[in-house]
């Protein structure tokens, strides 16, 4: 009897842990067969090495390590950033780590004219300016990030690159704006005097109102005490300061929907994650401080100087005709940045990626997991193939998914990359992409572009004569006519283009499938290419102003491009516009591929005035941006998509009717309809995974493998441990003047306690400053041997250091990993007759 009284209340429990079980699956049965993984070996099995990956919101970052070694998680979608935390991890037999350096921390600045009539002093690029003297980068690494984090005062990120190639001006403006905090409150003052501000008993008025400065916090990582620091330093300057805490989700809804002019905001604590190796950032300036970064109303607010926004949008569209003039370029753009300083770079942040001890991945030396394209081809457990894997992440669905304009959040985008298959991926280790469904690309230059080849994959070509477009290339595209303009009819005496790209697909890329079933056909790749036009066209319905600017810089350098053949699909690209390398200029003119079925639903419903691909679209039809996956847009688009399977409609039918089969209007329609009613979302695509479900309000979403995928699981796995080199400088501490023979230096250069071959080394270079941080000189060193690189820096140029300590900093660069090494060895000159005495270990 005792037992029958508690039945109820014990299937009551057990039911309830049954619903929260099937919510935290994605609101599926739940398969204990997709749990645990299996014998078996990878080079049998085809697409994903995993059967199912769950994600699930997780905001406190304090809990993964716990949820880790408990076992209901597996892996953290973000790169952590918390000493205490890296300590914890480091103690854990049950969790490991990867580190990636492509995370920047920075301060975004609101430059909009307030429409109030209130006084925004972040208008004035001076006072933008000061800000860089104000700040000490060094305290928000060593004590707000616990030392794992470098500073950074240049829109460079330390770890990539370029900045090795433009270390000396770096660190001439580095010294230019060292912490100065004194400089900062005398041209913020002056500025503000200008601006009819004035400071009464150590506050700042305007028009006899205090001036409040509203700084926008994220509250969800480190940049909480990021924000609270600098709100501290605008108090003490005489501002009134309001804190606003938010999450990512709250905040994105005031800096990036939002419009600057109503002066929600002035300070917003941003970060940035570049997802691969940049192996040219050139293009940064253009996204971060002109009009044509991104479509949004505050990136329309930006207004450069006349002579920035020549440099960045030539610096974007790779207009030059030697590295020289590249590096003179990007010398003059990062002096005028600082000058601009829409934003203010803080740190680049050294970031922990902590996951179970029985998953293995492939890990972006940028981008971590979160940015690594190759971890949906990667990710597995140790002992055995299939399984479920649990990732946590901060945030999800943080802003609408569409594949026009949507979310640009780096958590959706992680989601997002493992669903499609790209035709090339980069190199987690260089930044090279490689091939995935291209077998051949010839990539030709003219002979002033300055283009080189590392990978095999590639063929360069160089042409002592002008590359001449052919008249049958399609350039552009007539909004009214509803058809394509070919270069013939643009351009009656033709042109020219600085690079032709001819790529041949696989043999078979036209007979795969999207994750409906439909098969891929030639139209997929022409409707993303027509919507480019259409959404630049003042002619057009579906014209986007905000898009406008991005696609200005497009048109300069496109020169068009056409589909040679079918089988197999081969397209030739013709660009004004150049990359350092080929493999990446082959990388950046693949044509987009995206269904032309669910893509032409989104188009219909813009140009209907019913949703918006864009933020800044949807604020001006008055509509809800446009999600393929959740939200008030699913009826829409199950609406559009009854219509459009009734009437067989196909998008622009005048031009892509020729690329369309008999019957498959019909047979995409019901794929998508049967694709809708089973998922309940419209996000079709391609790649290793399929979404299976969303579950917005319970915070989680389920990817499932997809069986159809062609490649074999074992096709990524070479890409495990990246060979950074380990660097350690042998030289004196202490060296006379006057020593005849100069100082001797020996760096050593292992991984893995082994000598580095030299013929992996690319580069080896110093820079010397002096013991005011200026630069007395800079060169190579020889290689002496295998792992070992020698210096001898003569008598002169230890004269003209004078007396006092030094420094030494050597960068080297090798093939196996795009990021610069770096070592630094401090030195003493002392006058000739300075005895040198015992050293005090260190």
């Amino acid at each position: 009897m005792g037992l029958q009284r508690f039945l109820p209340l014990i299937m009551l429990l057990l039911l309830v842990g049954s619903v929260a079980l099937v919510l935290f699956l994605g609101g599926q049965h739940s398969d204990d067969s997709l749990l645990l993984p299996q014998p078996g070996d990878p080079a049998q099995r085809r697409g994903a090495l995993v059967d199912e990956v769950v994600f699930t919101v997780e905001s406190d970052p304090g809990r993964i390590v716990a949820l880790i070694e408990r076992g209901s998680h597996h892996l953290y979608g973000q790169g952590l950033d918390s000493a205490s935390l890296f300590r914890l991890i480091q103690a854990s037999s049950k969790v490991d780590y990867h580190l990636s350096r492509g995370t920047s921390v920075e301060l975004t600045f609101n430059p909009a004219l307030f429409a109030d009539g209130r006084l925004n002093p972040f208008r004035n690029p001076k006072i933008r300016e000061a800000i860089n003297w104000l700040v000490d980068r060094r305290y928000v690494a060593e004590e707000l990030f616990g030392g794992l984090a470098a500073p950074r005062y240049l829109p460079l990120n330390t770890a990539l690159p370029d900045y090795a190639r433009l270390a000396a001006t770096a660190r001439e403006l580095e010294l230019h704006y060292r912490h100065d905090p004194a400089r900062a409150e005398e041209v913020i003052s002056a500025e503000l005097g200008r601006l009819g501000a004035e400071r009464r008993d150590g506050r700042w008025f305007y028009q006899d109102r205090p001036v409040r400065l509203t700084i926008l916090i994220r509250s969800d990582d480190n940049r909480e005490r990021v924000g609270d620091y600098i709100a501290n330093l605008l108090e003490d300057l005489g501002f009134e300061v309001q804190r606003f805490y938010r999450t990512a989700e709250e905040a994105a809804r005031i800096w990036i929907a939002g419009d600057p002019a109503m002066g929600q905001w002035h300070v917003y604590t941003g970060a940035w994650i570049s997802p691969v190796i940049n192996r040219d950032v050139g293009n940064d300036f253009n996204f971060y401080y002109t009009s044509r970064g991104r479509p949004e109303p505050l990136w329309q607010a930006y207004e450069p100087d006349p002579e920035f926004d020549r440099l960045a949008d030539r610096l974007d569209r790779r207009d030059y005709a030697s590295l020289e003039e590249r590096q003179s370029l990007m010398e003059q753009a990062l002096r005028l940045a600082m000058q601009d300083s829409a934003r203010v770079w803080l740190v680049d942040k050294q970031s922990i990626w902590a996951h179970a001890d029985d998953i293995e991945v492939a890990v972006d030396l940028a981008g971590g997991v979160t940015g690594s394209a190759l971890w949906p081809y990667t990710l597995r457990f140790k002992d055995g193939l299939g399984g479920r894997v649990v990732i946590g992440t901060p945030s999800m669905l943080t802003e609408p998914w569409n594949p026009v304009a949507g979310s640009n959040w780096i958590f959706d985008l992680m989601i997002m990359r493992s669903l499609g298959d790209s035709a090339v991926l980069p190199d987690p280790f260089t930044g090279l992409y490689w091939p995935q469904r291209i077998t051949q690309a010839t990539v030709t230059v003219a002979a002033d572009a300055p283009v080189n080849r590392t990978l095999e994959w590639v063929e360069l070509v160089e042409s002592r004569q002008a590359i001449a477009v052919p008249a049958d290339t399609w350039i552009d595209w007539d909004a009214e006519a509803g058809r394509i303009i070919t270069v013939g009819e643009k351009h009656q005496g033709g042109i020219t283009a600085r690079t032709r790209t001819t790529i041949r697909f696989e043999d078979d890329y036209l007979q795969r499938r999207w994750h409906d079933g439909s098969r891929v056909s030639v139209a997929d790749l022409i409707l993303p290419w027509i919507l480019t036009f259409e959404r630049a066209d003042e002619a057009s319905r579906l014209f986007d102003p905000g898009y406008l600017p991005r696609f200005q810089v497009y048109q300069r350098h496109f020169r068009g491009w056409r589909i040679t053949d079918t089988a197999p699909l081969t397209v030739e690209v013709y660009s004004d516009q150049v990359f350092l390398d080929a493999e990446n200029l082959v990388a950046n003119r693949i044509p987009g591929l995206q269904p032309w079925h669910v893509l032409g639903l989104g188009i219909e419903a813009e140009r209907r005035g019913e949703l918006a691909f864009s933020t800044g679209q949807a604020d001006r039809l008055g509509v809800e941006q446009m999600s393929y996956v959740s939200g008030p847009s699913l009826e829409i688009l199950r609406d559009y998509l009854a219509v459009a399977a009734k009437v067989e409609h196909l998008p622009f039918a005048g031009e892509l009717s020729r690329w369309v089969e008999p019957g498959e209007i019909a047979r995409r329609y019901a794929a998508l309809q049967a694709w809708v009613a089973e998922r309940g979302h419209f996000w079709v695509d391609d790649g290793p995974f399929y979404l299976h479900t969303v579950r917005p309000l319970e915070g989680s979403l389920v990817l499932r493998r997809n069986p159809d995928f062609p490649d074999l699981a074992d096709k990524w796995l070479r890409f495990t441990e990246p060979r950074i080199p380990e660097l350690e400088i042998d030289g004196p501490l202490v060296v006379p003047q006057g020593s005849a023979e100069g100082m001797a230096v020996t760096l050593h250069i292992t991984f893995a306690g082994q000598p580095y071959p030299s013929d992996e080394i690319a580069e080896v270079n110093y820079l010397l400053f002096d013991a005011d941080d200026r630069l007395q000189d800079r060169g190579r060193l020889e290689a002496a041997g295998e792992g070992r690189w020698h210096l001898r820096l003569p008598a002169a140029t230890l004269q003209e250091l004078g007396a006092g300590a030094n420094s030494l900093e050597i960068a080297v660069t090798t093939a196996n990993v795009a990021l610069p090494g770096f070592a630094t060895h401090a030195f003493a000159t002392v006058p000739p007759d300075h005895g040198v005495g015992p050293e005090v270990l260190p």
